[in-house]
């Protein structure tokens, strides 16, 4: 199981998620990621999922997304992503859980069942379910049930290999999954910067970027007995 999160798509030269002031390029994300800023200005919120999925058209994925995807060859991979793009899918990973959403995604805002595919990169003010009510981005919003952190944790439980990619594990529920993991679960984390673990976990720790890393991780993997 593979829990990735923003720095492995942030090498893509897709933005992180948000810096320290609480702004996603220069908005406040409660404007653009919560039911309230979306209850006050849908037009906003639209026309900011928009310019995030025009972006993602443009990428493409790179070393570290690649590396979870040949992995596939050896092992059976999930990868439970944190990120709202599709460079895992498009890299190859064939079998990805997506914690917050996605961006190629709208949902009626009445009923979160009724999801559909978004041809192109708009979601326009307008566009209707078939029930007729307005369809706005498949994300997960500040405040909304992460519904899919139960089949994460699922997959989690049944896991050999835990494997932490891009993310330092600050955000919930997402971080508290390695928590699932079988103790005789070989835990590794690729992430540079520093993490504070009980002492009674044993985990492998490789302080690189994503795709660096990754290469290492890879080495380790394709090796053990």
């Amino acid at each position: 199981m593979v829990l990735t999160g923003a720095g492995i798509s942030a090498e893509s030269g897709i933005p992180t998620f948000r810096d320290a002031g609480g702004l996603w390029e220069g908005y406040d994300v409660m404007e653009v990621a919560s039911i309230e800023g979306w209850i006050k200005n849908p037009a906003l919120v639209l026309d900011f999922y928009n310019q995030r999925r025009k972006k993602a058209l443009q990428v493409q994925p790179n070393i570290g997304h690649k590396i979870l995807a040949e992995l596939q060859e050896m092992y059976d991979v999930t990868v439970v992503t944190q990120n709202v793009d599709n460079l895992h899918e498009q890299a190859g990973s064939t079998d990805v859980i997506h914690l917050h959403g996605s961006l190629f995604e709208s949902r009626s805002q009445d009923d979160p069942n009724m999801i559909f595919p978004i041809e192109g990169w708009e979601l326009k003010l307008g566009d209707r379910c078939p029930m007729g009510s307005q369809l706005r981005p498949n994300i997960v919003w500040f405040g909304e049930i992460v519904s899919k952190i139960e089949d994460a944790a699922l997959v989690t439980a049944e896991a050999d290999i835990f494997l932490v990619v891009g993310t330092s594990l600050q955000v919930y529920p997402a971080a508290s999954l390695i928590e699932f993991a079988p103790e005789h679960a070989r835990k590794l984390v690729v992430d540079p910067g520093q993490m504070d673990f009980s002492p009674h976990q044993k985990i492998t720790f490789i302080n690189e970027k994503a795709s660096t890393g990754l290469v290492k991780a890879r080495e380790l993997l394709l090796n053990l007995p």
